[in-house]
């Protein structure tokens, strides 16, 4: 061990003096040349800037790299050398089944812990593993569902943060570039620890003025660099004609070139999830839906308060438990001053959180293997543009706000998000409001800086502290450096609190996920053979539960069709199946929005698509709870208003109710023909009878639920008919793009359509 503190000590010091170097130099070299960077800003003296720039990244890119490489192999030798002991049997599959959330509440309110978690977001979740796998007695507790606040709303991406590196450089700061570091390091983790949830994605930068070529360039081969040997694939220069072959869509007018780098993509609900499984299976107590009512004090044995517990009340039955801990963990995210508060009602306020939105668009937006980056938007933040799930992303903003259970995107922040991506795409994409199929918001904890007002100058580093009573505090951070987070916070809990853990060290680090123990890329195939799965359904279950999807499989009903044999989708669009919805209950889901928000995508992928799912989400699960008429009821109204509030239903409703009706007399003369054309006894609105007279007329018998949803796309004010204003309100949105198609709109022109050829057939008198 003297031996190992030497070679840490050494490690650091190293580090310390070959970043300090390549600092000093950078910062000479941008001093000396402070009038020819001036001016090559202002379009002159490209040559110059190319060499400055080049030459600065290559003095702070050596420095980098041999910082890299020292810090990465000493590492590495020293998390080998922790986890010997442990590895073996931590990374064992576990094959016990998990407990069912019933036998994880008896054990809350019937055992003791050496710490409890509250929060089970992907750093509580963290932390509950860290904790577990060190043979603390562990148990966490979440007031919704795993990863319900913003781990499940993140931009789903692992990456060290290409613009914080660039923040580092610019700003000589190296605790930003120390941050960046650590985070390209988490994400190599996460990519070996969950191989079947995360993925490298490449991400293109175009480039539409000459002197940011070697600009962008240089930065990006440093971030390259700073990964050193977690380097995931080396970035790359590309011509224009190379750019657009790789991304069609991209606008052609002065582009010049593009830079491709790359960075890590999950599925983050899953991700959260996972991390969370896994905890339970090495011996953790979790329970989502149970919320922290108030937090517990005892006096030690010199007289001091100390934290000793909490009143916990599992929202599912409304029945109150106390369960008893000698540490607590406070990782609530945006949450975590309420926390705070229920310590010490005068503690300050740490968190400053701020709002980031994201659309779903259709695949069509975007390559399948190609991401976009924006690195410079209208007003300063950076946008993303990626592929992911079948349809394509795009975000985030950057926005302070309150804190809020129910958080929801704005209007203002999806068209922001819409004219960015309008600028990069060409002409022959048109970008209609009508194509966001889903938009959300996540409230993200960023530590307070009160010197600083603007949350976008704010890193997503983070802080831990220990109360006066001894509540340990995680806050801040970001979704890739979880890990490294819920290690020091459970260090720093295992010496404010004086426990005894096996392990002193963390041995989370390389510590397979649940699912990664037996996955392999190809696995997909058994699952095709041995139960007759759908190709497209077998690789989403593969690539969504790893090693565990066989046991998905397993609770596939049959289709009875002669193929598939298994497997009912629970949406013609979505791979999704019923097995997913029995197993979802299994792995703690209480509430159908669990399902479509988290276990499934849905909801976040199309909300149209969730809510043409839901009665058949909510009826398994009442097969699976014995749910009565009561609550299957309650539960369907849970759902809407979700879809409907936090998923975006409600803006996109907002936005075509405020779209002026700028319609011709003769497109006007037509809509009125193909309204009647449904409205046959001229009521003045058209019913649900109405539809289904329509379709039957047509010999198409269409089930009622789908009737409703048909109506339900223009019913503006949920009368459950359809008068004529609103008919052409949506015809207008319709015209300008708002709203990108709808299948009431195609149901009144066939009507019409047919009416016109039953008058032409009568006057001609039917024959020869």
């Amino acid at each position: 061990m003297p031996r190992r503190a030497a070679s840490l000590r050494k490690m650091v010091v190293e580090t310390f003096l070959v970043e300090l170097l390549a600092g000093v130099l950078l910062f000479v070299l941008i001093k000396k040349h402070k009038q020819h960077i001036t001016w090559v800003m202002a379009g002159t003296r490209t040559r110059t800037m190319a060499r400055i720039v080049g030459l600065g990244a290559g003095i702070v890119g050596v420095g980098a790299l041999a910082a890299s490489y020292i810090y990465d192999d000493d590492q590495h030798t020293k998390r080998q050398f922790i986890r010997v002991a442990a590895a073996e049997n931590l990374n064992n599959r576990p094959t016990k089944p998990l407990p069912t959330r019933e036998q994880q509440l008896k054990s809350l309110s019937s055992e003791s812990f050496d710490v409890l978690i509250i929060g089970g977001g992907a750093t509580g979740a963290g932390c509950a593993l860290d904790s577990v796998s060190r043979g603390l007695k562990t148990a966490l507790v979440e007031m919704e569902d795993f990863s319900s606040g913003t781990s499940s709303r993140s931009t789903k991406l692992i990456h060290g943060g290409v613009r914080y590196l660039q923040k580092a450089i610019l700003g000589l700061d190296i605790e930003q570039y120390r941050m960046v570091k650590e985070a390209l390091h988490e994400r190599a983790n996460l990519l070996d620890i969950a191989p079947h949830l995360s993925y490298p994605l490449p991400i293109m930068l175009p480039v539409y003025k000459w002197w940011q070529l070697p600009y962008f360039w240089a930065g990006i081969k440093m971030y390259d660099l700073v990964a050193g040997s977690k380097c995931l694939k080396s970035s790359y220069a590309i011509s224009k004609e190379r750019a657009l072959e790789l991304f069609p869509m991209l606008k052609k007018d002065k582009l010049v070139g593009a830079i491709v780098y790359y960075d890590g993509q999950h599925n983050d609900a899953r991700m959260n999830l996972s991390i969370a499984l896994t905890a339970t299976r090495l011996g953790a107590t979790i329970a989502n839906h149970a919320r922290v009512l108030s937090l517990m004090k005892e006096e030690d044995e010199n007289g001091k308060e100390k934290l000793c517990g909490a009143r916990v009340r599992d929202e599912v039955t409304g029945k109150e438990i106390t369960v008893k801990a000698k540490c607590i963990v406070n990782a609530t995210g945006p949450f975590t001053d309420s926390v705070r508060k229920m310590d010490n009602q005068v503690s300050k306020e740490i968190c400053a959180p701020s709002l980031g939105v994201h659309i779903t668009l259709p695949d069509y937006y975007s390559p399948e293997q190609m991401g976009l980056l924006d690195p410079n938007t209208s007003d300063g933040r950076v946008i993303f543009f990626l592929p992911w799930e079948g349809r394509t992303i795009a975000g985030t903003t950057d926005t302070p706000c309150d804190v809020s259970h129910s958080p929801a995107p704005t209007e203002d922040d999806i068209q922001f998000i819409l004219r960015e991506v309008r600028n990069y795409l060409n002409p022959d994409v048109e970008v209609r409001r009508g194509d966001v199929l889903s938009a959300w918001a996540g409230i993200r904890p960023l530590v307070q800086d009160p010197n600083k007002t603007d949350t976008q100058s704010i890193a997503r580093n983070h802080i831990v502290h220990v109360s006066e009573n001894g509540l340990v505090t995680i806050a801040g951070g970001k979704w890739t450096t979880y890990r490294s987070m819920a290690s020091e916070a459970i260090d720093t809990a295992i010496k404010a609190c004086n426990l005894s853990p096996a392990h002193q060290e963390s041995q989370t680090d390389g510590l397979l996920l649940e699912g990664a123990h037996k996955w392999t890329p190809t696995m997909y195939i058994r699952l095709v053979q041995d139960f007759g799965l759908e190709s497209e359904v077998a690789k989403h279950l593969a690539h969504t539960y790893g090693d565990r999807a066989f046991s998905v499989a397993k609770l596939a009903s049959l289709t009875g069709k002669r193929w598939p044999i298994v497997g009912r989708r629970l949406h013609s669009e979505f791979p999704y199946i019923d097995a997913e919805v029995r197993y979802a209950c299994r792995e703690y889901a209480a509430t159908a929005v669990d399902v479509i928000g988290r276990r499934l995508r849905l909801a976040f992928l199309n909300t149209q698509a969730a809510g043409e799912a839901l009665p058949t989400v909510v009826n398994i699960m009442a097969e699976e709870y014995k749910w009565s008429e009561a609550e299957k009821k309650r539960q369907l109204e849970a759902a809407i208003k979700y879809l409907q509030q936090e998923m975006g239903q409600n803006v996109n409703r907002a936005s075509r109710e405020k779209i002026p009706i700028n319609l011709s007399k003769s497109e006007i003369s037509e809509y009125v023909k193909r309204f009647n054309s449904l409205d046959t006894d001229k009521k003045g609105y058209i019913s649900l009878n109405d539809l289904r007279a329509s379709l039957k007329a047509r010999g198409q018998d269409v089930p009622g639920d789908t009737l409703h949803e048909i109506l339900n796309e223009i019913d503006l004010n949920l009368n459950g008919q359809v008068e004529f204003d609103e008919y052409l309100q949506m015809m207008a949105a319709i015209k300008v793009g708002s709203i990108s198609h709808s299948r009431f709109a195609q149901l009144a022109e066939m009507a019409e359509e047919d009416q016109r050829k039953k008058i032409t057939v009568d006057r001609s008198g039917g024959g020869l």
